[in-house]
C-alpha cells in the first residue's frame, strides 16, 4: 500500500537496532510487571529499571496511591468529557490553585499530557505577527507547538543566551512580542539552562520566557520548583510550564503564569477544548505527589548524591557524556549500531536503560539515557556502574 512507502526508513532503524541479539526492540520494550519504582521484569527477565524519569521514585508512593483510590470512589473512572463541556470536576480546579500557589504565580491551566501544554501554549500565543524563538535542542512537543503556530520561527544555538541576543536584535522593536522558550534541564544530556543569562538578555532586548521545567521539578530549587526559583528568578518568567510524568509519577501537564489573561487563552487552546480531561484519580495523584515534592528535601538530596556517583564513575570508565552531572546521565555513542549493541549488554545483565537515536537524539549521536530515582539503592547504583564496566571491557567506552 503506497500510504506505507514513506515509513520504510523507519524499518532499516528497526532492523539496525534489534541486530546485535536479532530479538530485542529496545525502542517502546515491553514491561510485563512492576516490582517497585526501579525494579521490574521484561520478557520474563528481572530487570533493574534505569530510565523511567521517575526521579523522585513517587509511583507507589502508599499516601499518593491512597489519593487515587480515593478520587476513583468519588468520581469514577474518567472524565468523558473536555473541560469546556462535562469534564471539570472540583479536584481539576482543586489542582489547578494548587499548582499557582506552589509557584506562586495567579492562574494555571491543566492539560491532559505534557505534550499537549507545550503544543497548546505555543500554538495558541503565537499569532501571525508575532515571533517565537526556541532552542536548538528543544523537545518534540515544542518544535509541534512550533509548527502548529503562525508566526515566524527562529532557532538559537543550544543554551546560547549570545545567540539568542544577536537574534533578537535583528527583530528591534518586534523583539517585544517574542516568545522565547527554555527547558530547565535538557531531557537528553541533563545539561541545565543558564537561566540567568537568559533573563538578563530578555531584559535588554524584550519578549516573554516560556520555561518548561519538565526534567527539573522537583529536582532543583527549593521544595523542588525548578531551576527559576533556585536562581531566585520566578518573577522573571511569564509562562512555566510541566508535566506530571517525570517527577510527579503520573500523566498530565500545566501551564502556569502571572498573567490573568491566561484565562482568556484558555478558551482558544484547541489541544485543551477538543480532548477529554484527566482522569480523577490522575489529577489526585498528582495533587498529592505535589505535597510529597515540596516536603522532599531526602528525596533531591538522595538523587543527586546518586547523580554524581554514576556521573563520575562513567567518566572514570571513559565514557564520553552530557557536560555536566545530573539525574539524566547519558552516554554519547557514534552510531545506532554501537548503540544497540551496547543497549542489548546492559539489558543482559538486567539494566535498563533508554537507547535514544537520531532523530531523537541531539546531532548526530546516539545515547545511552539513563534516568535516575531516589528510590534507587546504593547497591542499585553499583549495579548500574558494573554494566557500564562490562559494556566498556567488551566494547571500550570510546564512542569515537
Amino acid at each position: 500500500m503506497k500510504l506505507f512507502d514513506k515509513f520504510s526508513g523507519t524499518l532499516e532503524i528497526a532492523e539496525i537496532l534489534t541486530r546485535p541479539a536479532n530479538h530485542l526492540l529496545p525502542i517502546g520494550i515491553s514491561t510485563d510487571c512492576l516490582n517497585s519504582p526501579v525494579e521490574g521484569e521484561m520478557h520474563g527477565q528481572k530487570i533493574l529499571l534505569a530510565g523511567t524519569n521517575n526521579y523522585l521514585g513517587l509511583t507507589f508512593h502508599p499516601q499518593i496511591k491512597a489519593a487515587a483510590q480515593q478520587a476513583l470512589d468519588t468520581f469514577g473512572t474518567g472524565s468523558t468529557g473536555s473541560r469546556m463541556a462535562s469534564g471539570t470536576y472540583r479536584i481539576h480546579t482543586e489542582l489547578e490553585a494548587a499548582l499557582a500557589k506552589f509557584f506562586g504565580k495567579t492562574q494555571t491551566i491543566l492539560f491532559t499530557t505534557g505534550y499537549q501544554a507545550n503544543l497548546g501554549m505555543i500554538s495558541t500565543l503565537i499569532g501571525p505577527d508575532d515571533v517565537l524563538l526556541l532552542d536548538a535542542d528543544s523537545h518534540a512537543s515544542i518544535y509541534d507547538g512550533a509548527r502548529m503556530s503562525s508566526g515566524e520561527v527562529y532557532r538559537f544555538r543550544h543554551n546560547d543566551p549570545t545567540d539568542l541576543a544577536k537574534r533578537l536584535r535583528r527583530l528591534g522593536s518586534r523583539a517585544e512580542n517574542a516568545l522565547i522558550v527554555l527547558e530547565g534541564i535538557y531531557s537528553m544530556l541533563g545539561d541545565q539552562v543558564k537561566l540567568e543569562e537568559f533573563v538578563a538578555v530578555k531584559k535588554e532586548y524584550g519578549g516573554s520566557i516560556l520555561l518548561d521545567e519538565a526534567h527539573s521539578l522537583g529536582l532543583i530549587g527549593p521544595q523542588g520548583k525548578g531551576v527559576a526559583a533556585e536562581a531566585g528568578l520566578l518573577d522573571e518568567i511569564d509562562f512555566i510550564v510541566g508535566t506530571f510524568s517525570k517527577s510527579l509519577g503520573c500523566i498530565g501537564g500545566y501551564c502556569t503564569s502571572h498573567f490573568p489573561e491566561l484565562e482568556l487563552v484558555r478558551n482558544n487552546i484547541r489541544a485543551y477544548m477538543f480532548t477529554a480531561s484527566s482522569a480523577p484519580s490522575v489529577v489526585a495523584t498528582a495533587k498529592a505527589a505535589l505535597k510529597v515534592l515540596a516536603e522532599g528535601d531526602d528525596l533531591r538530596t538522595r538523587l543527586w548524591q546518586h547523580a554524581r556517583k554514576l556521573y563520575g564513575a562513567l567518566q572514570d570508565l571513559g565514557f564520553s557524556l552530557g557536560p555536566e552531572p545530573s539525574p539524566v546521565v547519558a552516554v554519547i555513542m557514534d552510531s545506532r549500531e554501537r548503540a544497540a549493541e551496547a543497549w542489548q549488554l546492559l539489558m543482559s545483565q538486567g539494566v535498563y536503560v533508554n537507547l535514544v537515536v537520531p532523530p531523537a537524539s541531539p546531532n548526530t549521536s546516539s545515547l545511552l539515557r539513563c534516568s535516575l530515582s531516589a528510590a534507587h539503592s546504593d547497591e542499585n547504583i553499583d549495579s548500574i556502574i558494573d554494566a557500564y564496566r562490562t559494556v566498556a571491557q567488551k566494547m571500550g567506552a570510546s564512542s569515537n
